[in-house]
């Protein structure tokens, strides 16, 4: 699909703003093992990047009772909080975010994180100005739900028609199909090319720079 100048560009944040997959993963690992559960391979744990608690569970521990849910979350978030700030925002991308913003182009994230989560990552990275409007999975439904893009789509004004979903998993994939609105997968977080191929997407990219000239254009 060619380029296009589109109202809204959606970032997921996870595994495509920030590097955060492999952590993620390791917690997720973490935290079944200190409960004593059956420990997800690194495949698994990545592949639930992106859903919500409940949807996470229920694949990567599907064994753990419910009542036992709210324990493994808080071993998760006692493991990976205590390294967050060792992660970083992808090179690049910061530059990149400005130099759209700069040009007047809107942007927004929708992410699996909760708002918490989300707004510590913002301390860390102090790039919160440059999105005009964030929702998290605990305000809204689990991706792949179209809810998230939807209720974006009233808060700015703009259609799910005129947005493009800009994310490193096939819940990203799927959340923007189940939108109606347009998808760029990433191939640097969570899931491989081909996967991300395998859904209707308008550009799949390997690197920073490959985002970069699929949305504002080579550099002269």
């Amino acid at each position: 699909m060619a380029r296009k100048n589109y109202g809204l560009y959606v970032f997921d944040w996870d595994g495509t703003v920030m590097d955060t997959t492999g952590l993620i993963a390791r917690g997720i690992q973490e935290a079944a093992r200190s409960l004593g559960l059956r420990v997800p391979s690194l495949e698994l744990a990545r592949s639930v990047i992106g859903l919500g608690a409940a949807d996470s569970m229920r694949i990567v521990n599907p064994d753990c009772p419910r009542e036992r849910w709210e324990e493994y979350a808080a071993a998760y978030k006692r493991w990976y909080i205590s390294r967050e700030a060792q992660v970083e925002v992808m090179a690049g991308l910061e530059d990149l975010l400005k130099t759209m913003r700069g040009r007047g182009m809107r942007l927004a994230v929708a992410t699996g994180k909760s708002r918490a989560g989300l707004n510590r990552v913002f301390a860390l990275t102090g790039i919160e100005p440059l999105f005009e409007e964030t929702i998290t999975a605990d305000e809204s439904f689990s991706k792949p739900n179209p809810a998230m893009l939807l209720e974006l789509s009233d808060r700015t004004g703009v259609a799910v028609s005129d947005m493009v979903m800009i994310g490193d998993s096939v819940h990203d994939m799927q959340l923007a199909q189940n939108a109606g609105a347009d998808a760029v997968g990433v191939t640097w977080g969570a899931c491989a090319r081909r996967d991300l191929l395998a859904l209707p997407h308008a550009a799949v990219v390997d690197t920073v720079a490959e985002l970069s000239d699929w949305i504002l254009g080579p550099a002269a």
